[in-house]
């Protein structure tokens, strides 16, 4: 398996619905929200076992970062599989 790594820009108001989005998409490893600067605000793991586990508390922290944020940069952290030859 191979790691992609994606970047997002995004407004603070719309940070949780892409949140939402990226979770269900399955693909996903970890999701980093930062400032426009680079400054961490949350690193989130995500396996498939905990995703229920998570999805309401994780997304109450990221409603009160986006309330605090005005522009924000998603990165996330993907695995793809490599075709076998």
């Amino acid at each position: 398996m191979e790691n992609i790594k994606e970047e997002f820009r995004i407004k603070g108001e719309e940070l949780v619905e892409k949140i939402k989005q990226l979770l269900h998409e399955g693909n996903v490893r970890r999701i980093i929200i930062k400032d426009e600067t680079g400054k961490v605000y949350l690193e989130i793991p995500v396996t498939v076992g905990v995703i229920g586990a998570i999805v309401a508390p994780m997304l109450a922290a990221v409603g009160a970062i986006a309330a605090m944020v005005a522009q924000l940069q998603i990165e996330v952290i993907r695995t793809e599989e490599q075709e076998k030859k």
